[in-house]
């Protein structure tokens, strides 16, 4: 038993505050319904859930320590010093409350106003459909100096509550192991759990997480006083800040707890992060409108009082203002009301007055305070403005060209079918590549927009500058839903959408270009699942009259090996897609009842917007290290 520190505090977290209010039936038989999905997210949400349970007691003042492990079988520890899980019996059943939390959905402290004021997670359902979805899973409680377990497999107990024995520690340890019948791969990420452990880390100052991956001895610990100031400043750390210190501002309006830190730096881009109760709120929603209303107020009131936006000068907008913008923004309340059961927008309509109000009364005092960063701010958003007024001149142009006889761009080789959802289209990398992919495609579905050279890369472009390279304005023609504010998914020509460029190092590159690209300024694509990456075949392998592709060194060695005489293998090693016939290219690439393809997929926000501003922002030293750190990741090295 790992050896946490005890808090001292018991509360009245008994029995009576856990609510139950319906049974467990459905989650192994569509587990898709609470976790997302049975691939890598699902997975990974199991720990997420589990956590949040630990976080709900941090949140309550009651735990400062959380341990995360993962154990060499893929099982996954989550331990906190917290107040324990109440083991007496439950008046729904007269079983101990801890087995009624773990077995029946909607039982937690997170129902009524018992147990805890706000809570994160799946509103209770969470550690039940861990248990649910788990081969085995040991709860083991620590409380009143009394440590008690309990083993569960597939979310039914096989035993009971076991009697006490002394502890010399208190919290609650989940110990389990996914089950390899429901999920496709069990095999944690430990870059995917760091960022989620350290955005909890960020947003509870004072609160300790340590999480160590016994794969590969590999541990981290995250633990900032600073909070909401410290996550700004890491955000930015490999950006020019244009003024020292981010602001911060904090205070509570009708009960709800609102906290936020900003600062601009002088890149393009908006990198914006909102929360409710610790839930990444990506689509955003009322917190996020009521920031943006005071933002734009506040900024233009202090513009005019310091002289700095002269009279004649119309007032800046909220679009203005985006450009360069790092913004972290936390709201804690006791009913939130979210989208969609993956929680990603907050729909609360009292918390846009609420975080309006703190917003503006706080800039407002931190300007008076700093009247000195209100020109920076001003001069860079006057300059966003006249850049978002070329760029909207270039979209017109974009628009009209669109809309006229010439609506399709010259290189584009378009499918016969209209169909959008039964149609595909492929950026190619280079003229050869695209001449094969145009001879060997199937012509009633599949489109070819081949590229000529690498595209701008937009991490270090202003929008008017982007929409002013030919290769973008040929995509974003070819794709025909707009871009931006104006993006509409309804217009998208195609479904999907397949990068498919060289298996080499200047092919990764245009790949990753292009990802930028999307990313930016049409996510959707990414969100909504249309994008791919194509996985040509990197050999040829021939023995007599029989011809197998192999996409990785390890299916050649296997090839090469099984051969009754390996010396009369031939291996053919394609260093481009224009080394394929078209024939070939069908085969491996094109045709959708042999070829492999990887679907672009959002899981985490924070860890992506991370990723592009290493691999292709202006500061060298981080990807240098990025690259040094991960190289034991590189699966094919074109040397």
């Amino acid at each position: 038993m790992a050896e946490i520190e005890s808090e001292k505090h018991i509360s009245d977290y008994g029995a009576e505050s856990i609510k139950v209010l319906e049974g467990l039936e459905a989650v192994r038989k569509r587990p898709g319904m609470y976790i997302g999905d049975t691939g890598e997210r699902g997975l990974h949400h199991l720990v997420y859930e589990v956590v949040d349970n630990s976080v709900d007691e941090a949140m309550a003042g009651y735990c400062n320590k959380i341990q995360v492990i993962i154990h060499q079988d893929e099982s996954i520890t989550v331990q906190d010093n917290g107040r324990g899980i109440p083991t007496d019996p439950h008046p729904y059943n007269g079983r101990p409350t801890s087995e009624v939390v773990l077995t029946v959905l909607h039982a937690g402290g997170k129902f009524g106003n018992g147990a805890y004021k706000v809570s994160g997670g799946l509103h209770g359902v969470g550690v039940s459909v861990v248990n649910a979805l788990s081969e085995w899973l040991i709860v083991t409680i620590a409380r009143d100096g009394i440590e008690r377990s309990q083993r569960f497999e597939r979310g039914i107990p096989v035993t009971d509550l076991s009697e006490g024995v002394s502890a010399d520690w208190q919290g609650t340890r989940i110990d389990y192991l996914p089950d390899a019948e429901i999920f496709e791969d069990v095999h944690h990420s430990l870059d995917t759990l760091k960022s989620r452990l350290m955005e909890l880390a960020f947003l509870n100052p004072g609160l300790r997480i340590s999480v160590l991956d016994e794969r590969t001895n590999e541990s981290r610990e995250y633990f900032f006083k600073g909070g909401i100031s410290a996550f700004v400043k890491y955000i930015d750390r490999d950006r020019t800040a244009l003024f020292d210190n981010p602001i911060v501002l904090s205070g509570t309006r009708d009960n709800i707890t609102i906290d936020v830190g900003l600062q601009y730096n002088d890149g393009y881009n908006e990198h914006m992060y909102t929360y409710a109760n610790l839930i990444h709120t990506i689509e955003g929603g009322t917190h996020l409108v009521g920031l943006r209303t005071a933002l734009t107020r506040a900024i233009n009131e202090a513009a005019r009082n310091n002289k700095v936006l002269r009279d004649k000068e119309d007032n800046l907008s909220g679009d203005d203002l985006k450009e360069g913008l790092t913004c972290v923004l936390s709201v804690r309340l006791s009913e939130p009301q979210f989208e969609g059961q993956t929680k990603t927008k907050l729909g609360n309509s009292e918390v846009r007055g609420a975080v309006d109000s703190v917003v503006y009364e706080g800039l407002l005092s931190v300007f008076e305070d700093r009247p000195e960063i209100v020109k920076p701010i001003v001069e860079k958003a006057i300059r966003a403005r006249r850049a978002r007024e070329a760029a909207k001149k270039a979209r017109e142009l974009v628009r009209k060209s669109a809309m006229s006889g010439m609506s399709l761009p010259g290189k584009l080789a378009d499918c016969s079918s209209k169909q959008a959802e039964n149609t595909e289209l492929y950026i190619v990398e280079g003229d050869s590549a695209g001449g094969s992919a145009k001879q060997g495609r199937n012509r009633t579905f599949q489109a070819i927009l081949p590229l000529r050279g690498k595209i701008l890369n937009v991490e270090k472009a202003q929008m008017d500058k982007m929409l002013a390279n030919r290769e973008i304005q040929t995509i974003i023609t070819a794709l025909g839903c707009g871009i931006g504010d104006e993006f509409d998914a309804t217009k998208l020509r195609y479904h999907k959408i397949i990068i498919m460029t060289d298996a080499d190092v200047d092919g990764a590159h245009i790949s990753t270009l292009l990802l930028t690209f999307f990313y930016r300024h049409m996510p959707e694509l990414l969100s909504q699942g249309y994008l791919y990456l194509a996985q040509p075949p990197l050999y040829r392998v021939q023995y007599g009259k029989e011809v197998n592709y192999c996409y990785t060194d390890k299916e050649l060695r296997k090839h090469v090996d099984s051969a009754p005489d390996p010396s009369k293998v031939s291996v053919q090693r394609y260093k481009g897609l224009g080394e394929m016939n078209p024939e070939q290219l069908w085969e491996t690439t094109m045709d959708p009842a042999n070829r492999i393809l990887k679907q672009v997929e959002l899981d985490d926000n924070f860890l992506a917007d991370e990723y592009f501003d290493i691999l292709m922002g202006d500061k060298v030293e981080p990807r240098r290290q990025f690259i040094i750190s991960n190289a034991h990741e590189v699966k094919n090295l074109d040397v």
